[in-house]
């Protein structure tokens, strides 16, 4: 069954986005705290950038992402406010195959203990396209550690069980 859990961990290619019209290789904290911690659990990072919030830029990445047969996940982090400039539910929803709807609520849920009514700003979203994986965080690092340690993680290692999601996603190639 697609649900069921694997006997071994599978190391899965992950891909990191920051979305943000300030940060750069050197202040993004929150992309660099997902690439660490994916590569730490035994994933390899299979790329990294960071572009402007724009959805059509936003768009154009996650796409190239999409029709890849090297990514089987993505990870952005930005983007998901109320400001004028936060675009990612609107870029990268309707790229969406299928929304995960448990994994926004899961996480407001889970920032509840720590924000309070606040968190009802997150805009926090998942889904699936093309067989790979996107969640969409904030671009706090408390917001990327907690999504990452309390559902991305877990959901992405095949030994976790009842289910997780890496029945689901694009068998990558392997290299002979």
């Amino acid at each position: 069954m697609g649900h069921l859990s694997q006997a071994n961990f599978i190391p899965l290619n992950i891909a990191v986005l920051t979305l943000s019209d300030t940060r750069d290789w050197d202040t993004d904290k929150s992309g660099q705290y997902l690439a660490d911690n994916l590569q730490e659990a035994g994933h390899k990072l299979a790329d990294r950038r960071i572009v402007k919030d724009d959805k059509y830029t936003i768009r154009a990445v996650l796409s190239e992402w999409i029709a890849s047969d090297e990514v089987q996940v993505i990870i952005t982090t930005g983007g998901t406010g109320f400001t004028d400039r936060d675009s990612t539910p609107e870029a990268v929803a309707p790229l969406f195959d299928k929304s995960i709807e448990g994994f926004g609520e899961l996480f407001r849920h889970i920032t509840y203990q720590e924000l309070g009514t606040s968190t009802v700003q997150s805009r926090a979203i998942g889904g699936m396209a093309n067989k790979t994986a996107i969640f969409c965080l904030p671009g706090s690092t408390g917001a990327c550690r907690t999504g990452w340690t309390k559902i991305i993680k877990e959901q992405l290692d095949a030994t976790h069980r009842p289910c997780n999601f890496v029945t689901h996603l694009k068998a990558v190639k392997v290299e002979a």
